[in-house]
């Protein structure tokens, strides 16, 4: 990693980069080691619990000396049962044995399922973009094998009006068989987490395929689809109550011929929505007319209980029977879409703009309506990129369901990975009490009111390692080693936002920042501390070279191995930092 190629015929030689423990850790090493060449089992166990914040009783302290020397050396017997400088330098540094944050579910999984944000995709079969990447099963495999538990489709007639297809509709997207999605979820739904799935359906069916589409879904789940009772809900079944359990949430079919919906091929009127509103799914050409049309739409109306006549559950169709969360929009503003019903839990579906709009004017009723119902947020109609909008505002009033197009990356891609990294990356994180419970005087929790600080959180970044083993020594520049810089900060509530920058350090594999910042945080609950490491080019953008996003509330303190990803949130073989967390 030394030399460089320079004009054909010059090399330029670079000292060679040796990893060394950063001077707080050699400082710590002594203290605890008491002055002694080799940390003990003891004294490493007063360690974790004095700096780690580890839990004593909880700590195999002997097995961990073990699992650091069979690391290091590769031997599985040892004379000595202690630690040297190098070997307490490589267990912090190492982000299996040291990570920044749990790997268990340790949340409480039996309230409603409408008290937890829920990892929930967009689009879940597209390949890449909304207009013409190929409809697929592989991109649900990936979202499910991701923790993603809420998986997208629409579903659509095929030509001959005999079977059904998903795709993207009025778009040059390649159809998949539905069934084919169906077999795929059925297999791979619970190879991440064990709480349930759900499956938003988008339905342009006509009442025969519908009840196609029933018998699919019943013969391809069997028992493991969760089929509701006749009656209403005052409160939703839990995550623990749903485990290994496929659910269905769409529209009610009666919901779809009172909507006036005559004709249910592939062409529709220029201005009309899809079974949910979603401007997403409309033709590219209408989608920037009707951005700033109000979030309801007369055609998209929830039949009330009062228009319809009494009917025992064997008369209803099979496939009304089969939707656990039904979903809709009732007729009237959005004093009436966000409007609270005793016996009913149901899922109300806001486009990113629309969300604006309504928390703009009524964001605590909004609030209000997510402590018991559904609410699904959607990217606008004009991500023809499959890129994503900021998830934050949805996440702080409460919406359980922000919808992202897994198959993009970005920015806002992370924060959503970020989020359910949190209890054990099982899908289903659950929401803070102060978007749960009312204040003492009956109050809603408003993001926009001023707060004060309630923690502060102080972030050390010591170093960083594994470029070198993950990258070729050109990646980042043809003449010389990079010159790396981190950025680090906050996404949450707007008063909580803020990114800090280390400084450059220049012509190095290995950098060493050992600079520390303060992040005093108003509502800690919701946010994720962001880390950026980009490599700095003077007459080019710098270069990219790994990221992460973490939940604050879940954050270890002390010393940490904080491992990076690439663009797509998958970790890098060998890239991480070391970094400190204190809470004040």
């Amino acid at each position: 990693m030394g030399s460089y190629r320079v004009c054909m015929c010059f090399h330029r030689q670079f000292k060679a980069d040796e990893a060394v423990p950063p001077e707080e850790v050699r400082e710590l090493f002594n203290k605890y080691a008491e002055g002694g060449a080799h940390m003990t089992a003891e004294q490493l166990h007063r360690f974790l619990v004095e700096v780690q914040g580890e839990n004593g009783d909880d700590i195999d302290v002997r097995q961990i000396v073990e699992q650091v020397l069979q690391k290091r050396h590769h031997i599985t017997k040892f004379a000595r049962h202690n630690l040297t400088l190098d070997d307490f330098y490589s267990y912090l540094f190492s982000s299996e044995l040291n990570p920044p944050i749990g790997s268990r579910v340790h949340q409480d999984m039996k309230a409603s399922a409408s008290q937890y944000f829920i990892f929930t995709g967009h689009n879940s079969y597209l390949t890449g973009n909304q207009l013409s990447s190929d409809c697929s099963d592989v991109p649900i495999i990936k979202a499910l094998n991701r923790g993603v538990r809420v998986v997208e489709l629409d579903i659509w007639p095929n030509p001959t009006k005999d079977d059904v297809l998903v795709l993207h509709g009025r778009t040059l997207t390649a159809p998949v068989e539905l069934i084919k999605c169906l077999k795929s979820i059925k297999e791979h739904a619970f190879a991440a987490s064990p709480y349930p799935v759900i499956i938003t359906l988008e339905d342009h069916l006509t009442p025969d395929l519908q009840a196609k589409v029933a018998q699919m879904i019943t013969a391809t789940f069997g028992d493991m689809l969760f089929v509701p009772p006749c009656e209403n809900y005052k409160a939703f079944p839990s995550p623990e109550e749903l485990k290994h359990r496929i659910l269905i949430s769409t529209k009610p079919p009666k919901e779809y011929l009172q909507a006036g919906s005559a004709d249910v091929s592939m062409k529709r009127p220029q201005n009309s929505k899809d079974s949910e509103g979603d401007e997403s799914k409309r033709e590219p050409s209408d989608v920037t007319k009707d951005q700033n049309e109000d979030y309801v739409d007369d055609t998209d109306v929830m039949e009330s209980e009062d228009d319809e006549s009494p009917e025992s559950c064997s008369s209803v169709s099979g496939y009304k029977r089969l939707i656990a969360i039904p979903a809709g929009k009732p007729k009237g503003g959005l004093k009436e879409a966000l409007k609270i019903e005793i016996d009913t839990v149901r899922r109300l579906s806001l486009s990113e703009q629309a969300l604006e709009k309504a928390t703009e004017s009524h964001g605590t009723d909004v609030v209000r309506f997510t402590q018991k119902n559904f609410l699904r947020i959607y990217p606008k109609g004009t991500r023809f990129n499959s890129s994503n909008y900021k998830p934050m505002i949805g996440w702080m009033h409460g919406a359980q369901m922000v919808a992202f197009n897994m198959q993009g990356y970005g920015k806002y891609l992370w924060l959503m990975q970020g989020m359910f990294r949190s209890n054990g990356g099982c899908g289903y994180v659950k929401k803070p009490d102060l978007l749960m419970k009312d204040g003492q005087d009956n109050e809603i929790f408003n993001p926009k009111t001023e707060l004060p600080v309630k923690k502060t959180l102080k972030v050390k970044v010591y170093m960083g390692d594994g470029w070198r083993m993950d990258f070729k020594q050109t990646h980042f520049d043809l003449y010389s080693p990079p010159d790396f810089y981190v950025r680090v900060g906050i996404a949450g509530v707007p008063a909580d936002e803020i990114m800090e920058k280390t400084k450059i350090k220049e012509d190095i594999w290995i950098p060493a920042w050992d600079e520390e910042f303060t992040f005093p945080l108003r509502v800690p609950e919701l946010a994720l501390l962001r880390v950026e490491v980009n490599e700095y080019d003077i007459s080019e953008k710098d270069d990219f070279a790994g990221q992460t996003c973490l939940p604050v509330s879940e954050l270890k303190q002390g010393i940490r191995a904080v491992p990076l990803c690439n663009r797509k949130g998958e970790e890098y073989d060998s890239v991480r930092l070391l970094m400190r967390f204190d809470f004040i």
